[in-house]
């Protein structure tokens, strides 16, 4: 039986604010028994590194790096760690609607359930989704323009710590107090204070905002990086899709994460200080949060898929042998994706009393953005007509993705029809378009990305039958655990729900929980791979192949040798790469040292202490929030004075601390 949450009373004292041991919750078995799990695996973690001495050269050789490929690096490996957070609170939500039929209460309490799906959604998007995509374009977008790193390293290195600081603190919520019980988007009047109390749409607040510093701080690193870096003869219509994609990506970040920061920090102001923007009354107005969250949040959904589509444009040319169908019009096309999507966010709620003008307006140019996204499609489809094409991973998700992300498509163009809106709003259907989209797009492109550049990051390939393995059973698993929720949201069935009266919704839930579950066999099927290739990476290692996928990136070794760069890099046009793969090019091995900044600690105690922060903030322990805002000023201030020490690296020496602290 679920049991009844009963929160503890809002005590406060003068050094612990309102943290009391009853908001540690020993009385959930699922959230002990999480906690046991990972107090294991840490201390495992922490016993290892210590046996094989790898503290020092971890700390060396990655966590002060400024190195834009082992930031690259970073980024997936939190994107990795989190995706398995995200999935097991989507594994708990099937799990409880699969039980959870004809009065049944299933195994999750309601207060439970209502922060698993939010904490799924946040992780997921802020800290999954856009994880993978900052970690492709720190790794991949330096090396296609020729350049030796990002234009600002030490911000680079900064972004991702703030962004790591963000993660860890929605998960301290699992294990001290609660998370937010408001859905990802947290719309009010439910996520102000009179309706949510507690901690849980604190620690939303903070761990957003504090990952939004490092996100918009990136996205205006990658701008400079490609306006101001690229190799000698480069030009803009020269630079490879993937770019384009990254520098069109980093514009939309640029100009839709401060409405994100501007309209969290509206709420904070409503919810600590009795502002009254969002509220009903006082001449709040909750309907100016919704707008303001979607004009931030439908360009949030073409950041993340305009970098797929660069991967997919990469993968697509390279597994064809033939240059891009089209390199102009995709150009075109993507830029057309940037504009419009900032014109079409009310079709998110077309059910909110605009008015048949407004929805018709909006509805008009939502159907008109998938103009410039079917040209997409035909654009790889042609480039693939007449191609020698190689089905090998990489290739396999392509297809996945042309398939699945087009059904996506597709149900958004219904979406986009007002009266169908109004049937089909707020329920499963949307539900499973959103995932179609997401999986389907992001995810597929993102295992293709990955298994596409790993033997230019490590040197060797992944193992082809654990992949395939892999792409298989997410791309069957996907399909049964959505195509349910489609039929399911054409019922009406509500999202949402921890339990629901008719019981003859349940076989379809049931089907759901089985998609799921072959989903999670795909993941342990990635991990699997990644054991499996690392263990035989001297018979995977690369070839001298020009066409394989290693080799694409200019005129760098695989792995790029690590603040080192070949001096006669010069690009004549745009197919100078599909020139050097004609006349099978042989890369220069004549690196020169270069002038690099050395690595610093500045960005991960800023960061550790802007965690601190967020924490206080929560708990309203104010003597330690002013203490740990002070802490990060007077770092990022020595920071400057000391940021004199570049210094060139020689190549020895590089390659002396590369071999004491590499991966492989």
């Amino acid at each position: 039986m679920a049991s009844e949450h009963i929160q503890p009373a809002e005590t406060f004292s003068p050094i612990f604010g309102r943290l009391t041991l009853d908001w540690i919750p020993i009385h959930e078995p699922i959230l002990i028994g999480t906690f046991a799990g990972v107090a294991l695996g840490g201390l495992l973690v922490f016993a290892l590194m210590t046996y094989f001495r790898l503290w020092v050269p971890f700390w060396k050789n990655w966590v002060t790096t400024v190195d834009h490929k082992k930031i690259g690096i970073m980024y997936m490996v939190l994107a990795f760690i989190m995706m398995v957070r995200g999935f097991a609170d989507a594994l708990m939500m099937r799990g409880q609607q699969a039980m959870a039929a004809g009065g049944s209460e299933g195994w999750l309490p309601p207060h439970h359930y209502d922060q698993v799906f939010t904490a799924h959604g946040v992780i997921m998007i802020f800290f999954v989704a856009m994880a993978f995509i900052t970690g492709f374009m720190n790794y991949v977008m330096p090396l296609q323009i020729g350049a030796r790193d990002v234009a600002f390293p030490f911000l680079n290195n900064f972004s991702l710590w703030m962004t790591v600081a963000g993660a860890l603190l929605v998960n301290i919520s699992l294990f001290v107090g609660e998370f937010a019980r408001v859905g990802w988007l947290a719309f009010p009047p439910l996520s102000g204070a009179n309706y949510s109390t507690g901690p849980g749409m604190d620690y939303y607040l903070w761990a957003l905002q504090i990952a939004g510093v490092g996100t918009t701080l990136s996205g205006i690193n990658m701008i400079a990086t490609i306006v101001k870096m690229r190799a000698p003869g480069m030009k803009l219509m020269d630079m490879p899709i993937f770019t384009w994609t990254a520098l069109i990506t980093n514009v939309l970040i640029v100009a839709a994460f401060p409405v994100l920061t501007a309209t969290l920090a509206m709420l904070t102001l409503d919810r600590y200080m009795d502002f009254r923007f969002f509220t009903n009354d006082f001449g709040g107005n909750a309907m100016m949060y919704v707008n303001l969250i979607w004009i931030w949040g439908h360009p949030e959904v073409y950041i993340l898929i305009i970098p797929c589509f660069g991967i997919i444009s990469e993968i697509v040319s390279t597994f064809s042998r033939k240059p891009i169908f089209g390199y102009r019009t995709m150009v075109w096309a993507t830029g057309c994706i940037m504009v419009l999507s900032f014109v079409v966010w009310l079709h998110h709620f077309f059910t909110m009393g605009s008015g048949a003008n407004v929805n018709a307006f909006f509805g008009i140019t939502t159907m008109i953005i998938a103009v410039p996204t079917g040209v997409k499609i035909f654009n790889w489809l042609f480039t693939m007509y007449k191609g020698r094409v190689r089905l090998e991973v990489p290739m396999l998700w392509t297809i996945g993705f042309l398939v699945t992300f087009t059904i996506g498509g597709m149900t958004g163009v219904m979406l986009a029809v007002p009266p169908v809106d109004f049937q089909l709003h707020n329920t499963l259907f949307l539900i499973a378009h959103f995932h179609n989209v997401i999986i389907g797009g992001v995810v597929f492109a993102v295992f293709a990305g990955v298994t596409y550049w790993w033997p230019k990051a490590f040197g060797f390939k992944l193992d082809e039958v654990w992949g395939k393995r892999a792409f298989w059973l997410w791309f069957v698993g996907f399909y049964v655990a959505f195509m349910p929720l489609y039929a399911l949201g054409l019922m009406g069935v509500t999202r949402r729900m921890n339990m629901y009266p008719d019981a003859g919704w349940q076989p379809y839930f049931i089907v759901a929980a089985i998609g799921a579950l072959l989903i999670l066999a795909g993941i342990l099927c990635n991990f699997m791979n990644f054991y499996v290739s690392i263990r035989d990476r001297k018979q995977l290692a690369c070839g001298n192949d020009p066409w394989d996928a290693r080799t694409l990136e200019w005129a760098t070794q695989s792995p790029p040798a690590p603040y080192n760069f070949p001096e006669d890099v010069n690009v004549v046009g745009r197919e100078a790469f599909w020139q050097m793969k004609k006349e099978n090019y042989q890369f220069s091995t004549d690196y020169q040292p270069i002038h690099m900044p050395k690595g610093t600690a500045s960005g991960v105690i800023i960061s550790g202490l802007a965690l601190i922060f967020g924490f206080a903030m929560v708990w309203y322990i104010w003597w330690l929030a002013i203490a740990s805002f002070v802490a990060m000023l007077a770092v990022g201030i020595a920071h400057t004075f000391n940021y004199h020490r570049d210094y060139y690296i020689p190549a020895d020496e590089v390659r002396e601390t590369e071999s004491k602290g590499a991966l492989a």
